[in-house]
């Protein structure tokens, strides 16, 4: 049987792969796999709402313990700070040697959260999206760009998996930078944390809170400062700083070129670089896990303060009238 890529899939306990939870990522992974021809169950807690997609997706189903008696490669697709419990109590005890355990972040191998035996590859497949465009893309015959590493080399072929699985869910086809545990890990968390996530929305709420500050109208600072971010975002996506210059003002590229610098300057560069140094050390992992541990209070405390914000109310309002967001629109 060929795989839709290309791969050749030898129809026997090597080729199967277990996908080991049916979340955004699992559910991709284990469709675009299954798509490409090879042999997939998918590990999950009987009853559960995963268990019931994956059987609606047609696909096969066991339990965690049992997909990873059937498979020699076994993805681990469950949020991070549940690996540890998973695979002590369900994973390790049913490796076989020359396995392979696939992680799809680096989080719980490169902070040392989970340790697999010496006997098993340790290797990684980091889609750079999240599971629905990973999906959708697939479908498209295209494919989202993949980070590859091995952690752990025990069969000789650890790379040639990461490879295999890399096509198999399309990401060659999006372009496979082969890195490691550590670069992935470090840059993906600083990427959250810096700027995509933390120093995206902390611009946008103080550029919302300046203008309204001044005594302009909040739906006309919502406009300026979040609606609007999605123009910009799309061009440098398609086509970087070049590609957003051609298409904005004169004005605004004088602005960009002489404002910019103000507001990111060698204060938020030395913010970045503490930002930095607490993943590389591993203070942000421990702080994280601790906060788990106590049940989330305050990641819940800044989560509703987050949400509360008045620039939440405002957008809120203001979507309600813009058909082209709501479900079913062209």
């Amino acid at each position: 049987m060929s795989a839709q890529n290309g791969a050749s899939v030898p129809s026997s306990r090597e080729a199967r792969i277990a996908i080991i939870g049916y979340g955004s990522q699992g559910r991709a992974h284990a469709l675009n796999l299954r798509d490409s021809g090879f042999d997939v169950v998918v590990g999950v807690r009987e009853g559960g709402a995963g268990h019931k997609r994956a059987k609606e997706d047609g696909l096969r189903t066991a339990s965690l313990a049992d997909a990873t008696k059937q498979a020699s490669l076994i993805a681990m697709l469950t949020p991070d700070l549940t690996h540890e419990e998973i695979f002590k109590d369900s994973i390790a005890p049913n490796l076989s040697a020359g396995d392979a355990v696939l992680f799809a972040h680096g989080f719980t191998i490169h902070y040392g959260r989970v340790v697999p035996p010496k006997e098993v590859d340790v290797i990684l497949v980091a889609p750079k999206g999240p599971g629905d465009l990973v999906r959708r893309e697939y479908e498209r015959g295209r494919g989202v760009p993949c980070l590859f590493a091995v952690h752990q080399e025990v069969s000789g072929r650890a790379a040639d998996r990461a490879r295999a699985y890399a096509k198999g869910i399309g990401g060659v086809e999006g372009g496979a930078i082969e890195t490691s545990f550590s670069e992935e890990t470090e840059t993906d968390l600083f990427g959250e944390q810096a700027v995509l996530c933390g120093g995206t929305t902390e611009l946008v709420i103080a550029g919302f809170e300046t203008l309204v500050e001044a005594g302009y109208q909040p739906e006309v600072a919502y406009f300026e400062c979040m609606h609007e971010l999605k123009l910009i975002v799309d061009l440098l996506y398609e086509g970087g700083l070049a590609k957003m210059h051609e298409f904005i003002s004169e004005t605004a590229i004088y602005g960009d070129l002489t404002s910019g610098p103000r507001i990111i300057n060698d204060e938020t560069r030395e913010r970045m670089r503490e930002v930095l140094a607490d993943i590389q050390n591993g203070n942000f992992a421990r702080e994280w896990i601790l906060e788990n541990q106590a049940g989330k209070p305050r990641y819940k405390a800044l989560m509703e303060k987050d949400l509360n914000h008045p620039i939440e109310k405002v957008g809120a309002r203001l979507r309600a009238d813009m058909a082209w967001l709501k479900p079913g629109a062209n």
